[in-house]
């Protein structure tokens, strides 16, 4: 008699990455039960490419992250070993703090996270069938069956695969079928997806060689330091505890010599020959396709970054690739600095099977299979960040679903995580898809540093905020109101004091009495400087001052924006049925109605999105609906 082992609990996380932890994190403080598969207890939250977390956007991410009440952030704060605030020169739109991460010890902290959770519970096992059952004419998740055939029961199933499933790492003629740095690749599950009529994807990412910090001549480098005063990423975590000795990153350039030797070896790059198959991300090309791309183009920047404390590996940001193993010692040898260098271990491309992400709802649920959530990069996005903001939200709603709760949906105009969800549900991604600054019509409202006056009271609505946390936010978002309304009616005169500050910082001198709101205007003075001339200046939280000081100096862009804002939310708001049949509506084009029925918006703001659907079909499905509900009513 065959027997199998079975366990039952009420949701299931597939894969440990960064999607995969935070999806895992979310459901087990949410109360419910959860169970992790990963094809490797030893890769919980590894960093299979560079060693960092954060930059441009991507920082942003991390910080609405955390105010949800996720992980990441926290993670890296106890683990990095230099940090720096990007764009410091830019408006505060586009500030962005990047972290370099120590990825031995930022994988082991997020695994003791995980392993002390209540009502999580970690298994390595390779899981090889999403198991459903049809009701009512609809698929519905109840499980996952694992390579050994033991079978888990659940509500709901979340698949944070990564770069796994069907995983196949390639330089050269060399082709190994594994995951990331030589893991267990995922073989299994593709099979079972395609049955349940999952449409899949093919794409590849890479990453540049790792080296032995003792053959390079950092001589011949830029050294890059970290900020002096650094800005920790979480919003619980004590700014004065992140006040730690940070270690160097270097910079150096590719040369005409390292040009010349990939242009004779391009017939032997798989990229070109066409071993590879799967579409690479645009914004992260290898080295090889930027000296194709960029042809005019001498040189490439090139960023060697420790990989940690205890470590001599370094990484070599800008030159991922995937050319014959002779090829990379001889194109690395030519870049200043690394004429001695020794490969720890080599660059190389790795392909994944991933889903295009239109077959989901913004609440990251399959359309097709209830109880099938799926986030990370296996939604065919890029990045730790993007990843594990995904996990967030469909561990969100996974849980939600088995409370039976509305799910969350964040839009445009709220976080960027909502900004990177709709275009991987709305637009057609033919490519890795990777957050940027520009895809926000909103950023200077959804700006880095108030992500916790936007999101954290969602998070504790939600559940995953303490009281403590949002108590705190409360105290915040008073002081800042009393503030700015304190600055507006205090006068500054023109004594000598003052007259002799304002000369020493630029600025003009004053013929009679101003305000301290309209000093903080000049863009020549913030609310900082103006302590000295500020005697009775309360003393405030941490974060206040900072949102004191862009409140008043955008207040006109601020206010702009808003409006916008509130004409977007008049779409947003217009909900459609998830039944709707397109064919009864009269007047659309053929094309938008083909994809109209294929993507199924949730909103009249997202049909405005969708590729092929123009604004005259807007209006003609504004005109439909308002007819319609004249019928009903």
């Amino acid at each position: 008699m065959n027997t199998v082992y079975r366990e039952t609990c009420q949701a299931i996380v597939i894969g440990a990455g960064h999607a995969g932890c935070e999806a895992a994190l979310a459901c087990a403080r949410l109360g419910i039960e959860t169970i992790m598969f990963t094809v490797s207890v030893d890769s919980i939250a590894l960093m299979p490419c560079n060693p960092n977390i954060g930059g441009t956007s991507k920082g942003h991410l991390v910080r609405e992250i955390d105010a949800l009440g996720g992980e990441m952030g926290k993670n890296i704060d106890k683990t990095f070993i230099q940090s720096k605030m990007l764009n410091v020169s830019k408006g505060p739109a586009v500030h962005s703090l990047r972290a370099q991460a120590d990825k031995a010890e930022y994988s082991r902290s997020m695994r003791r996270v995980l392993e002390n959770t209540e009502h999580l519970s970690i298994v390595q096992a390779e899981a090889a069938e999403i198991l459903t059952e049809e009701k009512n004419g609809k698929q519905i998740v109840t499980g996952v069956r694992t390579v050994s055939g033991a079978v888990y029961e659940a509500k709901a199933v979340i698949l944070c695969t990564g770069t796994y499933l069907r995983a196949r790492c390639i330089y050269g003629d060399v082709s190994s079928y594994t995951g990331p740095n030589g893991l267990q690749a995922a073989n299994y599950l593709t099979d079972s997806l395609k049955k349940l009529g999952i449409s899949m994807l093919r794409f590849k990412t890479g990453t540049p060689a790792r080296i032995d910090k003792r053959s390079i001549d950092f001589s011949k480098m830029e050294e890059q330091f970290g900020d002096e005063k650094i800005v920790p990423f979480s919003f619980t975590t004590d700014p004065e505890s992140v006040q730690i000795p940070q270690v160097s990153c270097w910079l150096t350039y590719t040369s005409e010599k390292t040009h010349e030797i990939i242009r004779k070896n391009l017939d032997r790059s798989p990229l070109y020959s066409g071993m590879i198959e799967g579409t690479g991300p645009r914004y992260c090309p290898s080295i090889e396709d930027k000296v194709v791309r960029f042809a005019d183009k001498n040189r490439h920047q090139v960023f060697i970054e420790p990989e940690g404390l205890y470590t001599n590996e370094m990484y070599v940001g800008g030159m991922s690739s995937s050319l014959p193993e002779d090829v990379q010692h001889a194109m690395y040898s030519s870049v200043a600095g690394l004429e001695h260098v020794r490969i720890v271990r080599n660059a190389y491309a790795i392909e994944y099977d991933c889903i295009d992400a239109r077959q989901l709802y913004p609440s990251l649920e399959f359309k097709n299979i209830h109880g099938l959530f799926s986030g990370g990069q296996f939604n065919g996005s890029s990045g730790y960040e993007e990843a594990a903001a995904q996990g967030l939200m469909a561990g969100i709603n996974a849980a939600r679903m088995i409370m039976e709760k509305e799910p969350l949906i964040l839009d445009r105009s709220q976080a960027y995580i909502g900004v990177l969800i709709d275009d991987l549900v709305t637009k057609e991604n033919r490519e890795p898809y990777r957050m940027m600054t520009s895809r926000s019509e909103y950023r200077l409202l959804l700006r880095q540093d108030n992500a916790d006056l936007r999101l954290t009271k969602i998070g504790y609505d939600i559940g995953l905020i303490s009281e403590e946390r949002y108590q705190q936010l409360l105290e915040k978002e008073k002081q800042i109101q009393a503030e700015i309304k304190r600055v507006e009616k205090v006068y500054v005169g023109t004594s000598e004091e003052v007259q002799r500050f304002l000369e020493e910082h630029g600025s003009t001198p004053l013929h009679s009495g101003i305000s301290l709101e309209e000093l903080i205007r000049r863009p020549e003075l913030n609310y900082e400087m103006l302590s000295s001339v500020d005697p009775d200046r309360p003393e405030l939280m941490r974060g206040v001052a900072e949102q004191v000081n862009i409140h008043i100096k955008y207040d006109g862009y601020i206010r702009r924006q808003q409006k916008q804002v509130e004409q977007f939310q008049k779409l947003e708001n217009k909900k459609l049925p998830e039944n709707l049949d397109y064919d009864e509506v009269p007047s659309l084009r053929i094309e938008a109605r083909q994809k109209l029925k294929e993507i199924k918006p949730v909103s009249v703001g997202q049909a405005s999105r969708i590729s092929g659907v123009s604004p005259a079909d807007i209006s003609v499905l504004l005109v439909w609906l308002e007819q319609r509900k004249g019928k009903k009513d």
